[in-house]
């Protein structure tokens, strides 16, 4: 019997490239043949040789900003009109993915499914016209999932009440309770991406159409036991963490460090000066990776102390953050709790101070703080700003010497275990994922 062809389809944006790859290559490990789709200039900004693998292909599709010079990989320059940069890859990229399907079946390369991620719920409409089975693979937490889930049915007036009564908190099915402060930054009233809840809602409208919709999640079954069982309508199979596998080999470490994710390069002077002295403050070794905006600096949006802290640590605008956080000598991660960074946390067994700016940020740092009680989570002041104070008294609780810095080491370590645990063959994420591909395998004969 052949091997069964699978079309993952990815939105633009490296938080879901990347672990749609990783979902490509695990598709490769059970038997799959995989052509991986995203839009023309970021599969352009791939380096195809990076990712090469037998039974693995690359595909492209317009998002109608083909030829821009890009600020970031979906192309697109102007994020003032980004409603219409979502309209665009709507009707664009329903027209040419639907004519890259074609394209494959006319040359005797039938997909036997699509896989799309969030924010493109209309890959599903595409795969339907051409009578294609299609998953959604969901990138983020179950409970963030289910949080969307419950704001469009039945929950949406409690959940913006949240607003209004911050210290009350929100308690879904299914779910741990939920302050103002924990809630996904597209449902409380300051959203400025207008486009984002109706993509969401999109998403369910398009699984309860189907007969039995099935959701595979960026989780495993160890840390989201409830969450992944809270709706009844949909079938939820944790099937990652989807991340590298690769790590640096084992030194002995030399002192505790804690690298960083705080890049946003765009901030202004005065806001660098503030974390660049909550960095010297700490006293602590440190790698710090600060992303390139793309933009011309100016001079005084340059770091200012740079000279103090390259005593102190290192500056670098990019590393393999999976080698870092793998690599024994680093006790902290401190992070804004993307999914992807949280994630790549818990697989190598590093507590994180937590620095949610926005997105499912908020969601995803509750979680760990609350199932798997690894982190400590910054606390702004009345002005929305952190103080140097807090970034250090965040630190020590995270690599100190006392009792409670201890606990949260060791369930660093416990979910390191867990999660490994889950990706090995006869794992719960192993098993999951083999099942469905077994079933695609058969339904198509």
């Amino acid at each position: 019997m052949a091997p069964p062809h699978f079309l993952p389809v990815t939105f633009p944006a490296q938080g879901c490239i990347n672990p749609s790859l990783q979902f490509a290559k695990r598709l490769l490990s059970v038997g799959a043949h995989v052509t991986f789709a995203t839009v023309i200039h970021a599969r352009h900004c791939m380096a195809e040789s990076k990712y090469s693998s037998a039974g693995l292909s690359f595909a492209s599709f317009s998002n109608g900003y083909d030829n821009n010079v890009p600020k970031y990989n979906n192309g697109f320059n102007n994020w003032d009109d980004i409603d219409l940069y979502m309209d665009e890859l709507d009707r664009r990229g329903s027209q040419t993915l639907s004519d890259l399907i074609a394209l494959n079946h006319g040359n005797g390369r039938r997909f036997s499914g699509v896989f799309y991620t969030n924010l493109l719920p209309w890959v599903a409409e595409v795969a339907c016209s051409h009578g294609i089975p299609s998953t959604l693979v969901w990138i983020q937490p179950a409970t963030v999932l289910d949080f969307y889930y419950y704001y469009f049915h039945g929950y949406g007036d409690l959940i913006q009440s949240t607003g209004d009564i911050p210290s009350v908190p929100v308690q879904l099915p299914g779910l741990p309770p939920l302050m103002a402060c924990d809630v996904p930054s597209f449902c409380n009233a300051k959203n400025e991406y207008n486009f984002s809840l109706p993509l969401f809602q999109r998403h369910f409208e398009v699984l309860l159409e189907e007969a039995n919709p099935r959701i595979l999640a960026n989780t495993f079954d160890a840390l989201e036991p409830d969450a992944i069982r809270a709706i009844d309508k949909f079938e939820v199979n944790g099937i990652v963490p989807l991340i590298p596998s690769t790590f640096l080999d084992r030194q002995d470490p030399s002192d505790n460090s804690f690298g960083g994710d705080l890049f946003k390069s765009s901030s202004s002077y005065m806001e660098w000066t503030r974390s660049q002295r909550r960095a010297l403050e700490s006293g602590r070794p440190f790698l710090w990776v600060i992303r390139e905006s793309g933009k011309e600096e100016r001079d005084e949006d340059r770091l200012s102390l740079k000279q103090e802290l390259d005593k102190l640590g290192m500056i670098v605008p990019w590393c393999s953050q999976v080698e870092v956080l793998s690599h024994p000598s680093v006790g902290c991660f401190v992070t804004h709790c993307g999914w992807n960074s949280t994630s790549e946390s818990l697989v190598c067994g590093v507590p994180v101070v937590a620095f949610p700016q926005w997105s499912d940020q908020q969601t995803n740092a509750k979680l760990v703080a609350d199932v798997c009680r690894t982190r400590v989570k910054v606390t702004p002041n009345e002005q929305g700003l952190v103080e140097r104070g807090e970034m250090r008294r965040c630190l020590e609780l995270v690599v100190g010497d006392g009792e409670e810095e201890e606990e949260m080491r060791r369930n660093a370590q416990k979910f390191r275990e867990l999660a490994r645990e889950a990706v090995k063959e006869g794992g719960s994420s192993d098993k999951n994922l083999r099942a469905f591909v077994n079933e695609v395998r058969e339904a198509s004969g």
